[in-house]
This record gives structure tokens, sequence and C-alpha cells, in this order.
């Protein structure tokens, strides 16, 4: 069985390239018809590869998309719009907050730290890590990198996410591997849980020790289409 979070409030962090716009739609696509979803896309480090491309297929869901006012756009300046504020005011069932890049992105974060705050005891803050990307594929990487996000998003972490891959190139080893190496970081964090996302055909494979979340993937870049 999947795992599902039961907090109000999940707050995905981690590097770039670590997966968590693909873990964001995958968990909101998941809850999609469980009440009032909403999308939170505060990454304001990389307007490209977002949510937004999405938004057709979360719409069609009931799912609604709230993002920076340059999301799509060839605008430089990020911009928050008011509206992100409301998900803490207003009637809503689960919200999913995807944050940009390393501690750059997590000052969005930090900007709503009065209203995490105020809902903390409902909000699960997770760390992505994806050991196969650069700057996060030894242990001392990854807790610099989770004290500087939680130094500037002002959160803390609560658990890890084991989403480590290459893509159609994953093999078992790879995320039993960055299991781990997660697992290592967790004790050194004091987080309490280890999750392990990846695609049904590679967990089916791999010997794990920590519950699993099944990914299908809804983003693809140009590079990995077929000719």
């Amino acid at each position: 069985m999947s795992w599902t979070p039961k907090e109000k409030y999940l707050v995905l962090t981690g590097n770039y390239g670590s997966g968590k716009t693909e873990l964001s739609l995958n968990l909101a696509l998941n809850a999609a018809g469980k009440g009032t979803i909403r999308l939170v896309d505060l990454d304001i480090v990389n307007p490209y590869f977002t949510s937004a491309e999405k938004r057709e297929t979360l719409e069609e869901n009931g799912i609604c998309l709230l993002t920076p006012t340059f999301a799509m756009t060839t605008v430089d300046i990020p911009a928050l719009p008011p509206e992100i504020q409301s998900v803490f005011e207003l009637p809503c069932d689960h919200v999913i907050f995807d944050v940009g890049g390393d501690d750059t992105g997590a000052a969005a974060l930090g900007r709503y730290y009065p209203s995490f705050q105020k809902h903390r005891k409902d909000t699960l803050s997770a760390l992505v890590v994806n050991c196969m990307r650069p700057l996060t594929q030894n242990k001392a990487d990854i807790l610099d990198l989770a004290d500087r996000i939680g130094k500037r998003g002002r959160l803390g972490i609560d658990i890890l996410i084991n989403n480590t891959n290459l893509a159609d190139q994953t093999e078992p080893d790879m995320v039993e591997w960055g299991e781990s190496l997660v697992l290592l970081c967790a004790k050194e964090l004091g987080a309490e849980t280890v999750i392990t996302s990846g695609t049904q055909d590679v967990l089916s494979r791999c010997s794990l020790h920590t519950p699993e979340f099944i990914l299908r993937r809804q983003m693809k870049p140009e590079w990995m289409e077929e000719a």
C-alpha cells in the first residue's frame, strides 16, 4: 500500500532535481476526490519545470493550483499571489507545497512562517533527496542542505523522502543505496520517518526497509522523450 500523508499541510523541500514537483503532482492526484485539494507551487527559482505545466490535468481532477505569477512566462522576478495565504484561512482538506530548490527556494517558505506555526501540528515538512544528483550524494552534503533549508525556511524537517533515481535508467540497487544513506541522515537529523518513492516497476524489485510511495511519472523532459 502506497504511503499516504495524513496531515492537512504537506511541505516538500529539497535540492534541484530531487523530484519535488513529480512527488507533489502525484500526491495531489492521489488525493483527488477526497475533499478540497490545493497544490501550491512555491518554486521561485526555476519557472520552467513546474507544476504549472500540468495545470489542465490538475484542474480536470478538481485540484486548485496556485503558482508564482511568473510561472510559464519569461518574467524573471517572482511574485507570490495573495491567494496563497488563503490556504491557511479558507476551508480546505489538503494543501501540498512544492518549494523551490535548496535554501534559496526555501526563502519563499519563510514568508509564511507565522501561518505554518499556527498550524504546525497539522503540517508535515519533508526533505526530498535524490542521491544520484550532485550535492546530495553523501551524508555530509545532505545534512548541510537540510541545515540550510531548515534555517532559511524556518520550518524544520519532520521526515525524509528517498527519491533516488536516474529516470528510466534507475536500478533497484540505486534505490536501496539511497535508502541506506537517507536513513543515516534521518538519524542525524532526528527525523522519525523515511519514505522511499519510485515507480512500481523499480520498487517491486527492491528490498527496502521503509514505507513506499508509488510514483506515476507526470513530468517528462523533452530529452527523455523517445525519438
